[in-house]
């Protein structure tokens, strides 16, 4: 038995998190939804500029938590409904089989990403997978209601950490166990020299030279 990672935007979402989550405010969000997510989205360019994609990653998720305060975990989960429902035509049907495949082996399957953790729970079980997964929290009080806070963003060294504890918890897991790895990005480098099947899905032209560099296959479906 395996535990295969599988990354979510760009690799089983073939679209964008960020995008998707524009279209669905523009038909649901208020004036003062807007304007919260108007300020964070400049303050996570600037961040970009200066420090990086990451940094520009939680800065934009950080910008749609506050816009989400107030709002309760039912209708979080119906808002990211809307968000399978605009990107159904980006789900890479034949990685969602590869994973079947992995399943029917008996391997365990993480979907594994710094995208909200809503987006992929919807996600998944539109198209009927039963997986685990690791992702970015968005934080809700006791009585179910959106802080509008998130968690750690899981992106780059911290994909690595959460696949190691992960493993730690499961008593029937051992140490030596294989770990595969499906990613798209060069923000995926650290997951990828950590895994023992690294698979390059959906690369960008220099992301298949960094495959070739290292001998990584590429995903290709059938």
């Amino acid at each position: 038995m395996a535990v295969v990672t599988v990354d979510f935007d760009g690799t089983l979402f073939q679209g964008n998190s960020f995008k998707v989550m524009f279209q669905a405010a523009q038909k649901d969000f208020n004036l003062k939804q807007w304007t919260v997510v108007g300020a964070g989205v400049i303050r996570a360019v600037v961040s970009g500029i200066l420090k990086g994609k990451n940094a520009f990653r939680i800065s934009f998720f950080k910008a749609f938590a506050k816009s989400f305060k107030g709002k309760s975990e039912a209708e979080m989960d119906e808002f990211f409904r809307n968000l399978v429902d605009i990107g159904r035509e980006d789900i890479h049907h034949g990685l969602v089989q590869k994973i079947h495949e992995h399943q029917e082996q008996g391997d365990e399957i993480i979907v594994l990403s710094g995208a909200l953790h809503p987006f992929l729970k919807a996600f998944t079980r539109e198209v009927n997978l039963q997986v685990h997964i690791i992702s970015t929290a968005l934080q809700y009080d006791q009585n179910g209601i959106c802080t509008g806070e998130i968690g750690t963003v899981i992106n780059g060294d911290e994909k690595v950490k959460e696949v190691k504890n992960w493993v730690a918890a499961e008593s029937d897991l051992a140490e030596k166990t294989e770990v595969w790895a499906y990613a798209d990005s060069l923000s995926d480098y650290p997951l990828f020299e950590f895994a023992n099947y690294p698979i390059v899905v959906n690369p960008d032209d220099a992301m298949k030279k960094l495959a070739e560099k290292h001998d990584w296959p590429i995903f290709k479906s059938a």
